[in-house]
C-alpha cells in the first residue's frame, strides 16, 4: 500500500482535476486515480458550456452561479490556458407561442437577478447576422460562457501536480478498503491507495464506485453529438 494521503480522488475528468487543484491549495496531500487517461471520459465529449440561460430556478441555478464565480474569480488568472470565453448566449424564438414563453421565462429570471436582455429583430441580427429569417425575437444572456474542457481538466490537473498531487493512470478502482464503517482506501490493478477521505468524481462511472460502498448514486449517461465541418468562416458568434 502506498503512503497515506489526505485525499484520494477517483476520476481525472474536469471535476476530479478541479477537486485535486483546490485540495492542494488547502495544503492537502492528494492522489488521483484514473481508470484510463485524464479527461478521457465525459470531459472529452462535451462542449465546455458554462450556461446561465438553460438553468431552471433553484439549486441548479445556484450551483451554476457559484461555478461561474469560480471561473471568473479564483481561476481567472488561468483563463487563457483553457480558452475561457464570456461570449454570451442567445435563445431565439421562431414562433409566436415560443416568443411569449420566452418572455415569461426571462421576466421570471430577471426577478431572480439573472441578466436576460430581450432582443428585437434588428438587435438580434446585429449580434448574429446569419440567424434564421424565421426568428421573431430572442433573449441575450451576457453571462453565458465556454471553456475548452480537455484543456481545462488537463491544466487543472497539471497545476495540482505542481503542488504535489500524485496521478495514477490506467488504474480502475476494483474495490474499497474499509476500517469499520469508513472507506479508507481503494484497490486498483496498480496497488492499494489509502487516504483520510475518498472523493468519487467518476462521472458516469460514479454509480459503480458508489455501489462498492453500498450506496446508490443515480447518475445516468446522456449521449450528445459534436459535428465537425470543413474549415469555414465564423458564422455563429454566441452560445
Amino acid at each position: 500500500m502506498s503512503e497515506r494521503a489526505d485525499v484520494i480522488i477517483i476520476g481525472a475528468g474536469i471535476i476530479g482535476a478541479a477537486t485535486a487543484y483546490f485540495a492542494t491549495l488547502q495544503g492537502l496531500s492528494v492522489t488521483v486515480v484514473e481508470r484510463g487517461l485524464p479527461a478521457s471520459g465525459t470531459t472529452s465529449r462535451c462542449e465546455g458550456n458554462i450556461l446561465v440561460s438553460d438553468k431552471e430556478l433553484g439549486p441548479e441555478l445556484e450551483l451554476m452561479r457559484y461555478s461561474l464565480d469560480v471561473w471568473k474569480g479564483e481561476l481567472a488568472e488561468f483563463g487563457h490556458l483553457w480558452e475561457f470565453e464570456a461570449k454570451g448566449g442567445i435563445i431565439v424564438a421562431s414562433r409566436e407561442t415560443s416568443l411569449a414563453s420566452l418572455d415569461r421565462v426571462t421576466t421570471s429570471q430577471r426577478s431572480h437577478g439573472i441578466v436576460a436582455e430581450p432582443l428585437d429583430i434588428p438587435a438580434l441580427r446585429e449580434l448574429e447576422p446569419n440567424v434564421t429569417d424565421r426568428a421573431l425575437g430572442a433573449a441575450f444572456y451576457p453571462e453565458d460562457s465556454q471553456v475548452q474542457p480537455i484543456l481545462a481538466a488537463s491544466h487543472l490537473l497539471r497545476l495540482a501536480r505542481e503542488r504535489g498531487a500524485q496521478l495514477v493512470v490506467n488504474a480502475p478502482v476494483t474495490g474499497l478498503v474499509r476500517e469499520g464503517d469508513r472507506v479508507t482506501g481503494v484497490r486498483t490493478p496498480k496497488g492499494e491507495f489509502s487516504a483520510a477521505h475518498i472523493v468519487n468524481t467518476a462521472g458516469t462511472w460514479a454509480p459503480e464506485i458508489a455501489a462498492l460502498a453500498g450506496v446508490n448514486v443515480p447518475v445516468n449517461p446522456r449521449r450528445g453529438f459534436v459535428l465537425v465541418t470543413e474549415p469555414l468562416p465564423p458564422m455563429v458568434h454566441h452560445k
